[in-house]
């Protein structure tokens, strides 16, 4: 089998280092707020450049207490990407607000600029822009228009740790970011965990005190929070992939490009783009094609897993139906979810797994 993605071979890469770690926090004895999720923050924060990092429990809480701590609630808009996974929008849903959803950039498959302004009220608060897939959104238009109506800008970065926009990392770009450690993703843990960035100090102080139950002394709150802390076994192991990252990122961009060279010539597939003023780290690695379920059974009969991403665009989902959005709003994103798929990606695939990937989508030529 070759999987979509090898978390045992990425995680055995570094198993000495995880154990000595997680040996290092049993031997401390501090098990939730510790020194490692101290340093972690510290760490990230400084690689990223902003001057706060606020680690919580997972990507989805990240995005939920930042939109609180920026006062977003009970109908409040935010715009955001209807072509994404459901926690971005279920996160502004979460907190009282109302996602408006607008069509991506067919290039990128992020957030289009182009759309933003005609759905723009006196009740948006916010854009989330998603840095899908690892590729970097266009964040200078983003950030122009969210000047021009004085609106927050919230970085969707939990695909993205370690991308790239105009020589600034992902994570630096808005008022905040928010990331997932999810295992699978490019940065990840063996569980869950996320962290938020920012450079706003009073923004950063109300998710520490959120994210601990609305307190900043022990047995004393002035606001309804959560328990929403990252654990000190998860700060252990990120801080020894945290060392790797760069070094990960390089090896899935040099297997994109290797795709890219022995795919591009496949006329019933259209590869992802490398946009030339961002890095994009390819958390997955998604091609469109008009043939995607003979592709998907041609791949499985060679035990080659795929992944359908997304195969419901967030706008046609049944909880959302409220919303009135019907087939055909987002056509770009529509069209997306039933062409798109993610082939194996992870750093280490070796080129003869991805030899027999190119081969069996370049024997499709009578599709």
């Amino acid at each position: 089998m070759i999987n979509l993605v090898n978390l045992k071979n990425q995680f055995q890469s570094v198993k000495d280092e995880i154990l000595q770690g997680i040996s290092d926090v049993i031997d401390n004895g501090e098990y939730i707020l510790g020194p490692k999720v101290k340093e972690l923050e510290e760490k990230i924060a400084r690689k990223i450049g902003v001057l706060e990092a606020i680690a919580v429990a997972n990507g989805t809480d990240a995005l939920i207490l930042t939109l609180e701590a920026y006062g977003i609630g009970k109908g409040d808009e935010v715009i955001t990407t209807p072509f994404t996974f459901f926690a971005t929008a279920e996160a502004i849903s979460r907190v009282g607000a109302i996602p408006v959803f607008v069509d991506v950039n067919p290039l990128t498959y992020n957030l289009n600029p182009l759309e933003i302004e005609k759905k723009i009220t006196s009740s948006t608060k916010a854009i989330i822009p998603v840095h899908l897939f690892g590729q970097p959104s266009d964040m200078d238009e983003i950030n122009e228009i969210a000047k021009k109506y004085e609106i927050f800008v919230i970085e969707d970065a939990c695909q993205a740790f370690g991308a790239t926009y105009k020589d600034r990392w992902v994570g630096s770009l808005g008022d905040a970011a928010c990331f997932s450690f999810f295992p699978t993703k490019n940065l990840g843990t063996l569980g869950d965990g996320g962290i938020i960035t920012t450079s706003n100090i009073e923004v950063a102080d109300k998710i520490r005190k959120l994210r601990t139950h609305g307190t900043t002394k022990k047995y004393y709150h002035d606001r309804i929070g959560y328990n929403s802390r990252l654990d000190e076994l998860h700060a252990a192991i990120l801080l020894v992939n945290l060392t790797k990252i760069d070094q990960w990122n390089g090896e899935r961009r040099k297997i994109a490009s290797r795709y890219r060279q022995l795919l591009s010539d496949v006329p019933y597939l259209k590869l992802p783009s490398d946009v030339n003023d961002r890095t994009h780290i390819y958390h997955l690695y998604c091609i469109e094609t008009d043939y995607r379920k003979e592709l998907i059974e041609a791949l499985d009969k060679e035990r080659i897993q795929t992944g359908i991403y997304y195969p419901r665009c967030l706008h046609l989902q049944e909880v959302y139906s409220s919303l009135n959005y019907k087939k055909g709003d987002f056509p770009i994103s529509e069209s997306l979810s039933e062409r798109l798929f993610a082939i194996p990606m992870d750093p280490f695939l070796s080129e003869s797994e991805q030899d027999r990937v190119i081969e069996i989508l370049s024997e499709m030529g009578g599709a």
